[in-house]
């Protein structure tokens, strides 16, 4: 045997052995697949747990279940910005479905419960969820409302049934209730409110989808008021870069009551508010 011979074996052996394709439906494949920086704001709450939740679709040949919390502001109709938020969902579910073949299942809780709590009108509330519902339908959204699960499920809060709320998470919800609450208390004390109602839904949220993955367009700073036992993903909103919840535009929109309407359109960018 020649030299040339031995010297190619030795140097096709000394190779570093290739890492493996990943395998089909891997949950480590398709928590990649959406868990990049084109949707996620910041890291997930519990990527193990995640993990856990995807493991379990895929066992099962289920689309992998996500949910999402849409509120309602001063607007009682849809408009741009709600088109452009349910399009970016649109595009998250494409990423699961491109590397998952039963893909995502996408479903919207609206929050008709802080709804009234702002004190914005029952014609109002119906109205603007009932046309976010049509658009969602049209790209395989599911649709339900928080009071539904509420009732359904008959949750009781587990955590701070008192009054007592944390300070710092007081403070910045008496910040979003300076903006947004509209009720007849001080917006202190639709903060407080506010606080003890989550703390009911999270519950109702997390009974009735015990095996899913939360989104929200909130922080971290919020995770108290988010379902304990699930995994939390934080995302943009609009697109890369934008956290501003849709129905809170245009920011110079006016509460819309049972006799007049004063939608506006618009789309500038606002702080973070849960």
């Amino acid at each position: 045997m020649s030299v040339a011979a031995l010297n190619t074996g030795r140097a096709l052996n000394s190779r570093p052995p290739q890492n493996p394709p990943p395998k089909k439906n891997a949950p480590e494949h398709i928590l990649r697949a959406f868990n990049t920086w084109a949707f996620k704001r910041e890291q997930p709450s519990d990527p193990q747990l995640m993990l856990q939740v995807i493991a379990e679709a895929t066992a099962h040949g289920r689309p992998l279940p996500f949910l999402f919390y849409w509120g309602k502001g001063p607007r009682c109709k849809i408009d741009e910005p709600d088109i452009k938020c349910l399009d970016y969902l649109a595009a998250f579910a494409h990423r699961v479905s491109a590397v998952y073949e039963p893909g995502a299942a996408m479903k919207l809780i609206f929050t008709d419960t802080h709804a009234r709590l702002n004190g914005y009108s029952e014609l109002g509330i119906r109205a603007y969820c009932s046309a976010i519902e049509a658009e969602a339908h049209q790209r395989g959204f599911e649709c339900c409302s928080l009071s539904e699960l509420i009732e359904k499920t008959q949750a009781k809060a587990e955590d701070y049934a008192d009054d007592i709320v944390p300070e710092d998470m007081l403070a910045k919800l008496c910040a979003s209730a300076m903006k947004w609450y509209h009720g007849a208390d001080s917006a202190e004390r639709g903060a407080v409110t506010y606080f003890h109602m989550n703390m009911i839904e999270k519950r109702a949220v997390e009974l009735s989808f015990p095996k899913a993955i939360f989104t929200t367009f909130n922080s971290s700073k919020f995770r108290i008021l988010f379902p304990k036992r699930l995994p939390i993903f934080y995302m943009y909103s609009l697109q890369r870069g934008v956290s501003v919840k849709p129905w809170f535009l245009p920011t110079e929109a006016r509460p819309c009551d049972d006799s007049s309407c004063q939608c506006r359109s618009g789309n500038p960018d606002i702080a973070d508010r849960p």
